[in-house]
């Protein structure tokens, strides 16, 4: 990525990054359905979001709209892609096959994002050898030895809680610079180590607590 690219992209805001993903996809929908041009008040409408967050999260990456016209969709998708680095391969190892981790490496849409996991590692001495679309399981201890041969520095962490500090160490330590981490615990790793905490448990938790909040709110409309 160029030095002016990487500069930008630590400019702009957490919750502006979360949001562009949402414009891509919803521009991406556009410009399959034939339209030449999209507006800040139309992305607002269909994702529930502000227009003037919609145009002040695209000024980040350097986009405007035409007065009365709006953006050029194919611009937007190709500008929002390369920005989010959707267009490149990063290839990425995963660490516990289980459940979640098997029905990542059954995912075969990440590779349209651009991440592709290359192969899964795991405690269990069974599952050497097997694998999952494709893609070849190994044991914990070939880690080290398959990393320094690919040099991927990026990894998935979906092992059981209660492992999910040691072996985040043992990746960071065998040359992981990135952790997507599907685990509800927060690891601890050094500053210069990347860490996205994608945790179903804790979005599950937010969405029992609001369902509730309307249930209880219904309930005493009622009354």
């Amino acid at each position: 990525m160029p030095q002016f690219e990487q500069n930008l992209f630590f400019k702009v805001p957490e919750p502006t990054l979360r949001r562009l993903p949402w414009y891509l996809a919803y521009a991406q929908l556009v410009l399959k359905d034939g339209e030449s041009f999209l507006s800040s008040t139309q992305i607002a409408k269909n994702i529930a979001v502000d227009a003037s967050m919609v145009a002040k999260d695209l000024s980040y990456v350097h986009i405007s709209g035409r007065t009365r016209v709006g953006y050029d969709v194919k611009e937007l998708v190709d500008v929002l892609e390369n920005f989010l680095g959707f267009t490149n391969s990063h290839n990425a190892f995963l660490f516990g096959v289980g459940s979640l981790g098997g029905a990542l490496m059954h995912d075969n849409g990440l590779a349209q994002f651009g991440l592709e996991i290359v192969a899964g590692f795991d405690v269990k001495y069974e599952l050497s050898g097997t694998s999952i679309n494709h893609i070849p399981i190994h044991h914990i201890d070939r880690f080290v030895e398959l990393q320094e041969q690919t040099g991927i520095n990026i990894g998935i962490l979906t092992v059981p809680v209660d492992k999910a500090q040691a072996v985040a160490e043992t990746m960071v330590e065998g040359g992981i610079q990135a952790i997507w981490n599907f685990t509800p615990y927060r690891i601890r790793v050094p500053e210069n180590v990347v860490v996205q905490n994608t945790s179903i448990y804790a979005h599950l938790a937010v969405m029992f607590n609001r369902l509730n909040a309307i249930k209880e709110s219904e309930k005493n409309n009622k009354k």
